[in-house]
C-alpha cells in the first residue's frame, strides 16, 4: 500500500484499525510492515496495538479526543468530569479524558492526550448515549445525570456537602430529575440517596428549572 492510498482510504475515518486497511489479495504481513514504517517516520500515530490515526499535518480531520477514548477501549463511554464539563455542568476545564469501562482500569498516554479508564461492574454500565461530537464523529457519552452519579459512585466521600460544593455545579436545568432519581432508586445505595437530598436542596435554593 502506498501512502497516498492510505490517505484516501482513511479520509473519512480519523481512527482506524489494521483490519480496515486490508483488502482482498493484500498480504497482512506487508500491510503491518508498512504501517510500522509509517509509525516510526511519524506519519501515523499508534493509539494502541492495531489502532492508528494519521498524524498532523497529513490528516485532513483530527479525531476528537472523545472518539480516541471510545476506540482505545471499545466497551467504554465518556463520563465523570469529562462529560460534566462537556455539558457545562462544571465550569473548570478538565485535562485528559475519563471513561467508564467494565474492563481493566488504567491510563493511556498518546499524542492526542491522556486517557483514563475507571472500572465499574456490569450492572452499573448504563446511562449513556451516542452523539455526534463533531461532524461525522460519533461517540458514546454518559447522560448528564449518569455522569454526575458516576462521579459520586467512584469518588470516595463524594457525598459530603463540602465535596459537592467544591464542584460548583451549574446549569442543572440540563438534568432530567426523573431519570436521575430513578437511577438512584434502582441503585439502592445510601451514598447516592444522600446526594439526592443535597441536589434537591441545591436546586431549590438556586431555582433551577428542569428542561
Amino acid at each position: 500500500m502506498k501512502w497516498i492510498e492510505l490517505l484516501n482510504k482513511t479520509e473519512n475515518c480519523p481512527v482506524f484499525s489494521t483490519g480496515f486497511l486490508l483488502s482482498a489479495g493484500t498480504k497482512p504481513e506487508n500491510v503491518r510492515l508498512q504501517i510500522s514504517r509509517w509509525v516510526k517516520s511519524g506519519k501515523l500515530v499508534q493509539l494502541r496495538r492495531g489502532l492508528y490515526s494519521v498524524a498532523k499535518p497529513y490528516c485532513k480531520v483530527l479525531p476528537h479526543p472523545f472518539l480516541v477514548a471510545n476506540n482505545i477501549k471499545k466497551a467504554s463511554y465518556i463520563s465523570l468530569q469529562s462529560a460534566l464539563h462537556y455539558y457545562n455542568i462544571i465550569p473548570e476545564h478538565v485535562p485528559g479524558v475519563t471513561s467508564i469501562t467494565t474492563g481493566r482500569p488504567g491510563q493511556v498516554s498518546t499524542t492526542f492526550g491522556e486517557f483514563e479508564y475507571r472500572h465499574v461492574k456490569h450492572l452499573w454500565f448504563h446511562g449513556y448515549k451516542k452523539i455526534e461530537i463533531v461532524q461525522g464523529q460519533f461517540v458514546l457519552i454518559a447522560t448528564p445525570e449518569k455522569a454526575l452519579l458516576d462521579l459520586v459512585y467512584l469518588t470516595p466521600f463524594a457525598d459530603c456537602p463540602e465535596y459537592l460544593d467544591e464542584l460548583r455545579l451549574q446549569n442543572l436545568n440540563q438534568l432530567k430529575l426523573n431519570n436521575l432519581f430513578q437511577i438512584i432508586s434502582e441503585a439502592k445505595m445510601p451514598k447516592l440517596k444522600r446526594v439526592e437530598k443535597w441536589l434537591i436542596k441545591h436546586i431549590e435554593n438556586n431555582k433551577y428549572e428542569e428542561l
